[in-house]
């Protein structure tokens, strides 16, 4: 069944639950602050946002594109509103405008201004945006909906919690229709079951089958793929 939709300020319980993100409660009932999804279990309740714009926190890992050459650093466009600075320390070689990065958030000051670090260059590749909130529905539980779109398109794939989806290889043009399918599903239940149906038919003419399992393709045609992923959580640029 597909979870509630909510809006700002709708009630969605006079239950006495352990409050999450995106509710607040008011004479013991609990409300909705954001238009999003209700997610309930028995002694918990929160709201999965449908829409807004990302907000850094500590150790997120953004993806990020360098805007500009500062004494000691580099100013870095991380899709918010917030400016975000790189320190020359924490680079083993010059950036320049244009130069697309990973990294974590180190700090963010009182000021919203972010701090980045554990930083790796990126070359070639393509940015693909999202919608922040629709980052969980593209990793999936346990990285599962991250697997399949990297099985089913033989990219290597880094999602940054910003929206910025870093790709490169394999069958981009088939990626960024999966991700945008997910985007506008991102409610619907079974999701996860549902894009390996769509990768499968959209890999079939490419001998590409995927299992209706487990959403994989055969080993052989994965392996290239792996070893690129396997660098990346090494830490080595690409």
């Amino acid at each position: 069944m597909p979870r509630t939709i909510v809006t700002p300020g709708e009630l969605i319980t006079s239950e006495r639950k352990k409050l999450g993100s995106n509710v607040h409660m008011h004479e013991g009932r609990i409300y909705s602050t954001c238009i999003g999804l209700v997610e309930e279990g028995t002694d918990f309740i929160n709201v999965i946002p449908l829409e807004g714009r990302y907000r850094p926190m500590i150790d997120d890992l953004v993806v990020g594109i360098v805007t500009s050459e500062r004494f000691g650093g580099y100013g870095t466009d991380i899709n918010s509103y917030y400016p975000a600075y790189i320190s020359r320390k924490e680079v083993d070689e010059s950036l320049r405008p244009g130069s697309i990065i990973s990294a974590k958030i180190a700090k963010v000051n009182e000021i919203n201004e972010v701090e980045l670090m554990n930083v790796r260059v990126f070359y070639g590749g393509e940015i693909i945006s999202v919608s922040p909130v629709k980052v969980p529905r593209i990793m999936g539980r346990n990285n599962s909906m991250l697997e399949l779109l990297k099985q089913g398109t033989n990219a290597n794939i880094l999602i940054g919690k910003n929206g910025r989806i870093w790709a490169k290889g394999g069958n981009t043009k088939l990626l960024e229709k999966a991700i945008a399918k997910i985007e506008r599903e991102a409610h619907m239940e079974n999701l996860t079951n549902k894009i390996a149906d769509f990768l499968r038919a959209e890999n079939k003419g490419a001998g590409a089958p995927i299992s209706a399992a487990n959403g994989k393709i055969p080993l052989e045609q994965t392996k290239h793929a792996d070893s690129r992923s396997m660098e990346m959580s090494e830490g080595r640029d690409i």
